[in-house]
């Protein structure tokens, strides 16, 4: 049975950086290029900044998240986390069958902030080992 692609772009939804020093960064896409501060979830370390239509989401590397992605940031270690591509629809259990048919893992789906609100994503790697997150709309309020 063939499975027919169900991603469909809207945009990229949001940039994660990590950072040494929390409060130079803060200070940069704040006061310096501007971004707004949108919400702050201090348990994790991580701070979300509203850049346009997307976000550019600050993690702390002495906070909760820091550690997960390996080395601070300089010659051994990677800044940026993930990016996250933000998708018209999300359809979990089609995005599951898709890359499974295309022997790729995926992670299961997880409710995440982003440039639009709460909604669901799910992560994978690309072929190099590059974070990428699937973004689905923000969940409607009933």
């Amino acid at each position: 049975m063939t499975i027919i692609n169900p991603i469909n772009y809207d945009q990229i939804d949001h940039v994660v950086l990590r950072a040494r020093d929390i409060d130079i960064m803060l200070t940069f896409y704040r006061d310096v290029l501007g971004c707004e501060v949108v919400k702050h979830n201090e348990p994790m370390g991580l701070y979300h900044l509203r850049a346009g239509s997307s976000m550019i989401d600050l993690v702390d590397m002495n906070g909760k998240l820091g550690p997960d992605g390996g080395a601070a940031p300089g010659l051994e270690g990677h800044n940026m986390d993930h990016f996250a591509l933000r998708l018209t629809r999300f359809d979990g259990p089609a995005l599951q069958a898709w890359f499974s048919q295309q022997g790729v893992e995926v992670g299961g789906e997880v409710q995440r902030f982003g440039a639009k609100g709460d909604g669901p994503s799910m992560y994978l790697n690309d072929p190099e080992g590059n974070r990428l997150e699937l973004k689905g709309p923000e969940k409607i309020a009933t």
